[in-house]
């Protein structure tokens, strides 16, 4: 009997190695190299060179006939617009995101609002009587949604034939496991291998599936990285665990944008869907209070306000703090020196802290504008009026520099009811201003911009 053969994969990034490393070269983790058992390839399964009937033929680009795909609408307008539209009929869609931040409570809610549907939903985690109970709490119920625990491919491939559902959903995929491999569910090969077969299946059959998948704690999908070169969306579903907001982002998407955005909040009875996010992140009691201002953000390519605070004070043990939420820390270290540089405020011994309301990680530029606004105010304690908004990036030599899409961001800010909006200079070149009700305050350096704040 030949001796088996094995070889070294990282858990991280999937590189192969003959033998054991402790760092992997590639992607540089440490303790990441797994052993695994290498099968040789059958015989009768490696066609010779040169022999056997290609089964598709090359026609000219211009035949092929185009179209757009039939999609399946999930009756949910956050999830069909991350889509594209709804769900593509013999797509997989993987949902990733860190434990307990409600990913099986969306995809169970999604599917128990789809009567009209023949849904076989797949569980590897929770038992039965586990689903019923957060339905339950969900308040809601489908006879066409069927649910079953079972971690083989195998028997999952029995119950569809049996059921012919619709929609597959498989809850997770770090679950199941094949009988092909010896490895346990969970491994670099089972997910890999059950993958490439799911997908093999939603091809040939033309049935949307979707996986819900884990994350590590780099935050990037648990598994080898060609899990999500397999699928054809991966969809990130984020949020921090003590805030009620939770954002869904497509991060791959071959049949649709990788720009749109998903809000929802999360309540007792699941997740509600956010259409107008800047009326909730938005605090209607900030009149008067220094520190605070309203930024013009974008998030893919959806416009929404958030609010801006700071709050600056004397260091007390000699050696300032500075510290930052929902924003990057380095960025906001350029921005007070830009200040303290260009304008002339000595921040250099005072604490700074930033904080985006709602919980929300914003990486828009545009709010440079607004978090220099904000730091300023709460240094001199004077507000900033309620019904200002702005938007603008703030350069190394203090100018303001101009911004993407700054119609879709004033008409957010005008349908709210402000009444005022700081843009950069720059921004009014092809700019309608007669369309715009609101009063537009051009500046061009960061002074202009403060003098129009603060007088």
């Amino acid at each position: 009997m030949a001796k088996e053969k094995t070889v070294y994969v990282c858990s991280h990034c999937g590189q192969e190695s003959p033998k054991w490393v402790g760092k992997c070269p590639s992607c540089g983790q440490w303790n990441t190299y797994v052993e695994q058992v290498v099968r040789p390839e059958p015989v009768g399964r490696r066609a010779p060179a040169g022999i056997g009937q290609a089964k598709a033929k090359p026609q000219p680009i211009g035949e092929v006939e185009g179209g757009e795909e039939p999609r399946i609408d999930l009756h949910d307008q956050e999830l069909n617009r991350v889509l594209g539209g709804g769900l593509v009929q013999g797509s997989l869609v993987l949902i990733g995101g860190e434990p307990g931040i409600g990913k099986s409570t969306l995809v169970l809610q999604t599917v128990l609002r789809m009567p009209e549907k023949r849904i076989l939903y797949v569980s590897g985690e929770e038992s039965v009587r586990q689903l019923k109970l957060r339905a339950d709490r969900l308040s809601g119920t489908s006879d066409n949604c069927l649910i079953v625990c079972e971690t083989s491919l195998e028997q999952i491939y029995v119950h569809i034939r049996n059921v012919q559902p619709d929609l597959v959903v498989i809850d997770s995929i770090q679950t199941i496991s094949t009988d092909v491999l010896d490895s346990s569910p969970g491994s670099i090969a089972q997910v890999r291998e059950c993958s490439a077969s799911i997908l093999r299946f939603a091809k040939e059959t033309h049935t949307a599936v979707i996986l819900i998948g884990h994350i590590n704690k780099e935050g990037s999908i648990a598994g080898p990285k060609v899990l999500e070169h397999i699928v054809d969306t991966v969809l990130q579903f984020e949020g921090d665990q003590h805030y009620m907001y939770r954002i869904l982002r497509s991060i791959k998407n071959r049949f649709g944008s990788t720009a749109e955005l998903g809000i929802y909040e999360m309540r007792q009875d699941g997740l509600r869907q956010v259409s107008n996010p800047s009326e909730l992140l938005l605090s209607q009691d900030h009149e008067g209070m220094s520190g605070v201002a309203i930024a013009s953000a974008l998030e893919g390519i959806r416009p929404f306000l958030i609010e801006t605070q700071a709050l600056v004070s004397s260091a007390v043990y000699g050696n300032p703090q500075r510290s930052a939420t929902g924003f990057d820390i380095r960025r906001m270290n350029m921005l007070l020196a830009v200040l303290e540089k260009r304008v002339g405020f000595k921040l250099a011994q005072k604490d700074v802290f930033l904080n985006i309301a709602g919980g929300l990680k914003v990486n828009d530029p545009a709010i440079d504008l607004a978090v220099i606004s904000a730091i300023l105010s709460s240094n001199m304690d004077v507000a900033i009026e309620p019904e200002v908004c702005m938007a603008g990036e703030v350069g190394l030599s203090g100018e303001i520099r101009p911004v993407n899409r700054i119609e879709q961001r004033i008409g957010e800010a005008e349908k709210l009811g402000f009444k005022r909006f700081v843009l950069p200079r720059h921004n009014l070149q092809g700019l309608n201003a007669k369309r715009i009700k609101i009063e537009l305050v051009p500046v061009r350096k960061v002074e202009e911009a403060f003098r129009a704040l603060f007088g």
